[in-house]
């Protein structure tokens, strides 16, 4: 590993530490804290040289070389030692052409970087790496977390991988069972609290400040160095290129706040000759930074009581809000809402292409969709799309929606029949060959391939 000197920054009154609390906020003003190293922005780091040693590494075979995150170890926090670094061989996600919603929008260059295609099917593997290895080198035996699902799934199969032993905090009856189902067979103890998200958060920073307990949430700023890698390796698919736009989904916002940091540092370096535009959506029950910034301008959070079916962004007071604010600002990007309606149908849509994903990370085709309408995006540019969580992470919105039964007894349920036309429900049949050329003959009909794709 190379040896560096990185330090804990204070993004609210600057204040620069060696060692963070242990609840990894500011310990004079209480805000969050960024890793940061000067030999980032010394100069002594050559954009080139970094270009060509990453691409090296792609045809190696040690372990470091094999992970997606650690490949770019020259921009990370270097642990002291390469045997504290725990690896599932995360990142390394592809980039997909999007080529029926590149005609359904009119966007001419639409792709999807999929961190669905992550060990545990999130991107939050890119950052539970990295933070696991510093709780691991630390010398803590517990690590755990507040949830709505894929944190628990990724921290506990990264807890088991490093023989760490870890707690999980979940909302009872707010989270996916599929991911929760993760987070018990990687061996975590799992406690199902009365509370949503937000208070299961509040209930870990306090549980921390008591026991030696290791929080590996979001807010645990070496999470974030790892989830920043998804945007050296875009670039890099991209031959360092960059792309008008890329769009995030909201939740804890952390991930976009990540995406943002690595693009300023790459254009810092030099690896990128501008900025792309980082936009973040959210689901509209779920809407605390967009309210954040359009009622006060960015400057005070203004929380929500949470509410959607896109479970992994339903959080109403989300710690890096203020980190998220910085970042869309920085790089001129936008903030917008999209509706559950909204979410279904570019959910289905982005099925469609082969590929799917979870319902929250379905909202960056929905949001888009409206920034065109506004004119922010236009059909000429190039949009990234990242999608965070992998289609198996929620099968009973898929089924639920497929059946006609997402939004059954809700105020959607009048609105529910326009989406009929991205339904494909299962058909039940006579065991006759007859039955099945029938329903083959109908389907052909009914659903004619597109000859635009």
């Amino acid at each position: 590993m190379p040896s560096v000197a990185f330090g804990f920054h204070c993004i609210g009154c600057g204040a620069l530490s060696h060692a963070p609390e242990l609840d990894f906020r500011c310990s004079q003003c209480g805000n969050l804290l960024e890793i940061t190293d000067p030999s980032w922005r010394s100069g002594k780091l050559c954009a080139a040289d970094l270009k060509s040693v990453w691409h090296q590494r792609r045809s190696s075979n040690l372990p470091l070389d094999l992970s997606g995150v650690w490949r770019f170890r020259e921009l990370l926090p270097a642990p002291q030692s390469e045997r504290h670094v725990i690896t599932l061989r995360e990142g390394n996600t592809p980039l997909y052409e999007l080529p029926r919603s590149s005609h359904s929008t009119g966007v001419r260059r639409l792709f999807a970087k999929h961190q669905g295609m992550n060990p545990t099917g999130s991107f939050k593997d890119t950052g539970m790496t990295v933070a696991s290895t510093f709780a691991k080198q630390a010398g803590y035996l517990w690590v755990a977390c507040a949830s709505t699902g894929n944190t628990s799934a990724s921290m506990a199969a990264y807890a088991a991988r490093g023989g760490l032993r870890s707690l999980v905090l979940v909302p009872d009856g707010k989270i996916s069972w599929s991911k929760l189902s993760q987070a018990l067979d990687y061996g975590a103890l799992t406690c199902q609290l009365c509370t949503d998200f937000d208070g299961c958060l509040r209930l870990l920073q306090e549980l921390v400040r008591r026991a030696p307990v290791y929080q590996l949430n979001s807010i645990n700023p070496f999470r974030l160095e790892g989830q920043k890698t998804l945007a050296f390796e875009l670039l890099e698919q991209l031959d360092w290129h960059p792309p008008d736009h890329v769009i995030v989904p909201g939740g804890n916002l952390g991930n976009s706040s990540a995406i943002g940091k690595a693009l300023l540092e790459m254009r810092e370096i030099g690896l990128i000759p501008r900025l792309p535009k980082l936009s973040v959506i959210q689901a509209e029950g779920a809407n605390a930074l967009v309210r954040t910034l359009r009622e006060a301008s960015g400057k005070q959070l203004i929380s929500v009581d949470a509410e959607t079916r896109a479970t992994a962004i339903r959080i109403g007071n989300p710690a890096s809000w203020q980190k998220a604010v910085n970042v869309i600002q920085a790089t001129g990007g936008a903030c917008e809402q999209v509706s559950e309606l909204e979410i279904a149908q570019a959910k289905a849509e982005i099925g469609a292409e082969g590929i799917g994903c979870e319902p929250a990370s379905a909202v960056t085709l929905a949001g888009l969709r409206k920034l065109l309408q506004q004119s922010f995006v236009k059909p000429d540019e190039t949009v990234v799309l990242v999608l965070t969580g992998n289609l198996l992470k929620d099968p009973d919105f898929t089924m639920e929606f497929h059946r006609g039964d997402l939004f059954r007894g809700t105020i959607h349920e009048p609105q529910s029949p326009t989406l009929n036309p991205f339904r494909h429900p299962p058909v039940v049949l006579d065991a006759t060959l007859d039955a099945v050329l029938e329903t083959l003959d109908q389907a052909e009909k009914t659903h004619p391939v597109n000859s635009n794709v």
